[in-house]
């Protein structure tokens, strides 16, 4: 039955995400997922819990409706309870959506389960990398941000509304919150994954730097 829910929500998201262009898109996702699965099975968490929490992680993300926290959580309860999952699993799942995105420097919200930090860690890590720096400027071209503006200077954002309304380049995202989530990472597996995609971060930004110079 388990093994079922999983199939049927991945194909799910498969065609809901297929050709989407933000960096939000189906690979993202299952990157996600496959990584969640990696972090849980060191971790021993609950990979039912885990994978769902994985799959549908982006079923409707606030950035792109509207700023609406709730949307997620709402509508991947509405998915599950049609697939007959049972509650305590429905509610842990949109637990993890609901807590699981980076909302400013000040407003990390606490992550209370093993899963949920296994799903949040693989999220993150999809964030940084070189696959993060290309998502970072694929979601700028989607949102017509610009790359670079030099004399619009990084803000770390105190508040949920303050990051969502939050204008500047991309190159400032780097410093608002992708260079942040190497010291948030909150298992230790993800802890140890994480070192070397930073890594590679700081030196693009050194390296960016030093051509715009």
């Amino acid at each position: 039955m388990n093994q079922e829910v999983i199939d049927k929500t991945a194909d799910y998201i498969k065609k809901k995400f297929d050709g989407e262009s933000s960096g939000h898109d189906w690979w993202h996702i299952y990157r996600v997922w496959r990584t969640s699965i990696t972090i849980g099975e060191e971790e021993k968490a609950d990979m039912f819990v885990v994978q769902l929490g994985a799959l549908l992680h982006d079923i409707a993300d606030y950035k792109f409706h509207g700023g609406d926290f709730s949307v997620g959580p709402r509508a991947a309860r509405e998915f599950l309870e049609k697939l007959n999952v049972e509650e305590r699993v429905v509610s842990h799942v949109c637990e993890i959506i609901d807590t699981i995105s980076f909302k400013g420097a000040g407003v990390e919200k606490p992550m209370r389960t093993t899963e949920g930090k296994v799903v949040r860690d693989a999220d993150r890590l999809d964030a940084i990398g070189a696959i993060g720096i290309a998502r970072c400027f694929a979601y700028g071209g989607y949102k017509g941000n610009p790359i670079y503006l030099p004399d619009v200077k990084p803000k770390l954002h105190e508040t949920a509304e303050e990051y969502v309304k939050r204008q500047g380049s991309q190159i400032n995202h780097f410093y608002e919150k992708l260079l942040l989530l190497n010291d948030l990472m909150l298992t230790k597996t993800g802890k140890r994954m994480a070192e070397e995609r930073h890594n590679y971060m700081v030196g693009y930004l050194k390296q960016f730097h030093k051509e715009w110079g």
